[in-house]
């Protein structure tokens, strides 16, 4: 028996010996890593983009309804002075008709 733990433990050293821990390939590890922040710093530029163009189509199509408010209102100005001036001529009576 006492031959058979000798042995064991002689085969354990050994083996230990000759058993090496596998070396990792760590570049590759850092360049998936960068990979995927430059993707999450591109996607991140991407969605920045798109909010700019959302902020900016707002601002437009508010600039237009203004404007178009601002015409509406002219219009309306314009159709009253000129009912004004027709009641104004009826009255005075310097009507075409």
């Amino acid at each position: 028996m006492k031959k058979s733990v000798i042995m064991l433990a002689m085969l354990f050293a050994v083996s230990t010996a000759f058993t090496s821990c596998r070396e990792e390939n760590k570049k590759e590890i850092e360049l998936n890593v960068d990979d995927a922040e430059s993707e999450m710093n591109e996607v991140g530029d991407d969605i920045k983009d798109a909010a700019n163009d959302a902020g900016d189509a707002i601002e437009d199509a508010a600039n237009d309804t203004g404007d178009a408010i601002e015409d509406a209102a002219n219009d309306t100005g314009d159709a009253i002075d000129k009912a004004a001036k027709d009641v104004e001529d009826e009255v005075e009576g310097n009507d075409d008709i």
